[in-house]
């Protein structure tokens, strides 16, 4: 029960506070008490194994998971997942959708070949983007290496964007 200074300073007040607490206390009704069953779960202890001696590892010690062989389409798709988070620094839409990305070329075992252009040829970033998409391409499991060749034919312009490109930039 929280009570206020004045409640504090004046007793007759008090006590009539307390009785009627004291009152409603005892007009509530008790709840009823029932049983719970709780069970503990069973604590087992971890199996010890001794340590095997062979120097040769074992197939089973690769996880499934590890095949990464993923078909031509699958990796075009990886690509441009990829290329989707590289972005033109001056111009906040990726590289893909952007329209800088010309051609995607696909070779087994997972050689990808970008052909790519820059919106100017004095893009400042034209110096390191086409290597930023080689290195994140590379990165990619299932891509086993990517070459970006640069091209300035045909030049950019804003039709090679996509429509979504578009709306973010406000060229409608």
């Amino acid at each position: 029960m929280l009570v206020s200074s004045n409640q504090a300073m004046n007793p007759a007040m008090n006590d009539q506070l307390t009785n009627t607490s004291a009152t409603a206390e005892q007009a509530a009704p008790e709840p009823a008490a029932t049983a719970l069953a709780v069970t503990e779960p069973a604590v087992t202890e971890p199996a010890v194994t001794e340590p095997t001696t062979s120097a040769e590892p074992t197939i089973e010690a690769v996880p499934a998971t590890l095949n990464l062989a993923f078909d031509e389409e699958q990796i075009r798709q990886l690509t441009i997942d990829v290329l989707r988070t590289i972005y033109d620094p001056e111009i906040p839409v990726d590289i893909y959708e952007l329209g800088l990305i010309y051609e995607i070329r696909v070779t087994p075992p997972g050689d990808v070949h970008i052909m790519m252009t820059l919106t100017a040829p004095a893009c400042p970033v034209a110096g390191s983007l086409p290597g930023e998409v080689e290195e994140k391409l590379r990165d990619t499991p299932g891509i086993t290496d990517a070459t970006v060749e640069l091209t300035w034919e045909p030049a950019w312009d804003r039709h090679l964007m996509s429509e979504e490109a578009k709306l973010a930039l406000g060229l409608w």
